[in-house]
């Protein structure tokens, strides 16, 4: 049985990329599309997917506030967050902090998602 994705990124080339990825792995569907934390949030409790694939830095509410909302919501939920590798180091430690299992770069790098995703 596929583990369940909602991807959260408020840049369509970025999720369309990682989508294309998440896709090529074995035991991975998508099943949603949010484009910033508040309908992150909302997908979440109607989808109850496997994994999401957070983006840090997104208009209205932010991956970490996100992140918050939807631990408070299930406790067990298995959030990875999404970084470009400049200038948020600060945020990625908040979000490991906050309950993320771990964090994506970018560039992405196939392997390193797969390993990412299938550890989960």
């Amino acid at each position: 049985m596929a583990k369940r994705v909602l991807l959260v990124d408020d840049s369509v080339t970025t999720a369309k990329q990682l989508e294309s990825i998440i896709v090529g792995l074995n035991g991975f569907e998508i099943v949603g599309h949010a484009k910033n934390g508040a309908e992150a949030v909302k997908m979440y409790k109607s989808l109850t997917p496997d994994i999401v694939c957070m983006d840090i830095v997104m208009p209205l509410m932010d991956g970490l506030q996100a992140t918050r909302a939807i631990l408070q919501l299930d406790q067990n939920a298995k959030v990875v967050m999404i970084s470009s590798l400049g200038g948020v180091g600060d945020k990625v430690v908040e979000a490991l902090k906050v309950g993320a299992k771990d964090v994506i770069a970018k560039p992405f790098e196939p392997e390193k998602i797969k390993q990412t995703l299938t550890s989960l």
